[in-house]
């Protein structure tokens, strides 16, 4: 007997998506930790990206400037955040994850925006310059200060911590796949310094994205990412080539702007904490 035809109205399967890897960078523009869980806050997961380094002028410091800034690892321990030279980890510091509440407060830029933040003491800030050879200060970001996300594409008051620009970050595992297909030397993940990273689907299909969900927790898609120099900056060496931009510049370059990677925001709704292996739905 005959198979019938499939009905106009059969549903084809969609693609699985599958959350593979949760990234935090507590200090901006220094080494990341990947997680297997992650507590989401409407300015970021927790603890991303409050702290940063400044100059004298409170101006952000970041790789675009310092590619050594590749060299500092970070990593949580207990109630901790340790800061380490990769290259000799004996070498350390340890904050707290709960700065001191008498930390001075100071206005601070970030690309166009400014904001307060607290400022560490000198011993503080004399680690860091020490290592960079030039005058920095970290500043932290308690909850009590509100820095605006970019509101051209965000809702009104949606908060972010020092990021770029907006407090999630998201990349398919295909969209990297597609890249390195068209490099002579692919590179890591790591380049592109991503919260989320996910399987299934096309390359660069999250650059339409709305809304999608990890787990329960809603997300809102907003604005493809605009890539820098950074990408250029190898997360382990801190040495520079023109790799990945040049060849990203061929086929993913939109007006002035090179984009690779979705920036989004949480929606505040279903659940607060996300996981590596939990699947990911679009809406």
């Amino acid at each position: 007997m005959e198979k019938p035809e499939p009905s106009a109205t059969a549903k084809t399967p969609l693609t699985d998506y599958r959350l593979e890897a949760i990234y935090l960078y507590p200090i901006k523009s220094l080494g990341g930790i990947a997680l297997s869980e992650a507590r989401l806050e409407a300015r970021g997961l927790q603890y991303d990206r409050r702290w940063m380094l400044v100059n004298a002028e409170g101006k952000f410091v970041s790789q675009r400037e310092y590619p050594a800034l590749t060299q500092l690892g970070t990593t949580l321990r207990q109630d901790n955040l340790v800061v380490f030279e990769k290259q000799n980890p004996q070498v350390h510091l340890q904050l707290s994850l709960t700065p001191p509440a008498h930390l001075p407060q100071t206005m601070v830029e970030v690309w166009s925006d400014r904001c307060q933040a607290c400022l560490y003491g000198n011993d503080i800030n004399e680690w860091f310059s020490d290592f960079l050879k030039a005058n920095v200060r970290l500043a932290y970001m308690p909850d009590s200060i509100f820095r605006r996300a970019d509101g051209r594409y965000a809702p009104p008051r949606t908060p972010v911590s020092f990021a770029d620009g907006f407090p999630y970050l998201i990349i398919g595992q295909a969209s990297l796949d597609d890249l390195n297909a068209r490099l002579s030397q692919p590179v890591p993940m790591s380049r592109f310094r991503p919260n989320f990273v996910f399987s299934g689907g096309q390359p660069y299909e999250e650059d339409h994205w709305k809304r999608f969900c990890i787990g329960s927790a809603q997300f809102l898609a907003v604005k493809p990412c605009a890539r820098c120099i950074v990408v250029t900056t190898d997360q382990d060496t801190g040495v520079r080539s023109a790799e990945p931009l040049r060849t990203l510049a061929t086929y993913r370059q939109k007006g002035h702007r090179i984009l690779f990677g979705q920036n989004a925001i949480w929606s505040g709704e279903g659940e607060a904490f996300v996981r590596v292996g939990m699947p990911l739905t679009l809406r």
